[in-house]
């Protein structure tokens, strides 16, 4: 057989591997649907079929990514300008804009300095390898946010994990790498951990902390913006401190996209010369940039927003708890309808969304396998009427599959 025939069939043969990927993936229920939407995202949508849904499925906790101020504040920026900076930011793409949003959201959040990336998933894969060496230990959560486990791999410091929750486990770390005499221990978790709805214990975190002389580092992607005092985040909710924190302005703060890091500083002024992302990324547009402003502006202001969200997540869970549905517990506006089997998720997701509820069902490897669920979030712009509607569209269809009595 001929070379080129060879390299035919090799080119073939990967070809065949992913069809059966697809396939298999199918197969198990796990296939994620990706709904064309035709309208600006809010609690009411339309979607490119022209079906008007109420949406219960997006990260707009405070329902102000359509806000008319955040629109103009964007609009403007954009006519001043320009579209974007078409390059990375130690090139010539660092513009006043950028300067101005670090310093909000690092006042914001309480820290000396900032600095912005495209999305948070950057941040993460940015914030370990420049400021930790094989020297180091990075001790974290088993239920972090794949970007933190992606950031952790890029990084060569020694890695220990511990099960979520588990603070025994995390002071046996603490005592195992201080033992192997690490240089600096890093203490990595989410704020809100995003499949579970559920907050991290960071009380006894910076307690374990301060015993072994250890540093905080807090993903606050589902907090900043409507968790703790003023929407300050998870540790301001806590009453405490922490060493680094990342975040988004893709979720609460207007829904666009960009991520950051806080931190003292040092530590930023070291993430500017030496993480990845940032050197070789465009900077973030000046519209992004206007409108997660203004969007901090309004979060810092918006005890009522807060307020309401709070209020809609009680009357939805209410409602789901008195049906015989199985939630997890929790305060958070994200609330999982536990269905365990994937099929069963998607099935029960397909259905609600033909009754006009649009909410996505979760299965591996985005949650582990055996625990699919629906992950449902509300919106401080949900109406009561909204939230009902969802609730009987809920019972309805979970009695159709018996899912509920």
């Amino acid at each position: 057989m001929d070379t080129a025939t060879l390299n035919n069939q090799s080119v073939s043969a990967f070809y065949d591997r992913i069809k059966a990927s697809l396939v298999e993936i199918e197969s198990q229920g796990l296939t994620k649907p990706e709904h064309v939407i035709a309208s600006k995202q809010n609690p009411h949508l339309v979607l490119s079929s022209r079906q008007k849904v109420i949406n219960f499925c997006a990260n707009n906790y405070l329902g102000l990514a359509d806000h008319p101020d955040l629109i103009e504040a964007a609009s403007k920026a954009v006519k001043d300008h320009g579209a974007g900076m078409a390059s990375v930011r130690f090139i010539c793409g660092t513009h006043e804009i950028h300067k101005e949003l670090e310093s909000k959201i690092a006042a914001y959040c309480g820290f000396e300095d900032a600095i912005t990336f495209a999305a948070c998933f950057d941040a993460n894969g940015a914030v370990f390898e420049p400021l930790l060496g094989p020297e180091d230990a990075i001790i974290s959560d088993s239920l972090n946010h794949a970007s933190i486990i992606d950031g952790i791999r890029l990084c060569k410091a020694q890695r220990y994990p511990f099960k979520n929750g588990d603070h025994q486990a995390l002071e046996d770390r603490l005592i195992e790498a201080t033992e192997k005499g690490a240089r600096t221990i890093l203490i990595a978790t989410d704020g809100v951990f995003s499949m579970d709805g559920s907050y991290a214990d960071l009380i006894t975190v910076r307690a374990l902390a301060d015993r072994y002389g250890a540093l905080i580092m807090v993903d606050d992607c589902h907090a900043t913006g409507f968790v703790g005092p003023q929407g300050r985040g998870t540790a301001a909710r806590a009453g405490i401190k922490i060493d680094i924190l990342t975040g988004t302005f893709g979720k609460a703060l207007g829904g666009g996209m960009g991520g950051f890091i806080c931190a003292r500083s040092e530590v930023i002024a070291l993430l500017r010369q030496r993480a990845r992302p940032y050197l070789f990324s465009n900077a973030l547009s000046p519209s992004l940039c206007a409108s997660a402003i203004e969007a901090i502006r309004l979060a810092e202001a918006g005890d009522d927003l807060r307020s309401q969200l709070v209020r809609n997540a009680v009357r939805f869970r209410d409602g789901l708890s008195a049906a015989g549905f199985d939630l997890l517990p929790g305060e958070h506006p994200i609330i999982p309808v536990m269905l365990y089997e994937a099929q069963k998720a998607q099935a029960m997701a397909a259905r609600l969304l033909e009754e006009g509820i649009y909410v996505i069902g979760f299965s591996y490897p985005v949650v582990p396998k055996g625990f699919a669920r629906i992950r449902t979030q509300m919106s401080a712009a949900h109406t009561d009427h909204d939230i009902d509607m969802a609730v009987a569209a809920f019972i309805r269809i979970g009695k159709d599959l018996s899912i509920v009595g």
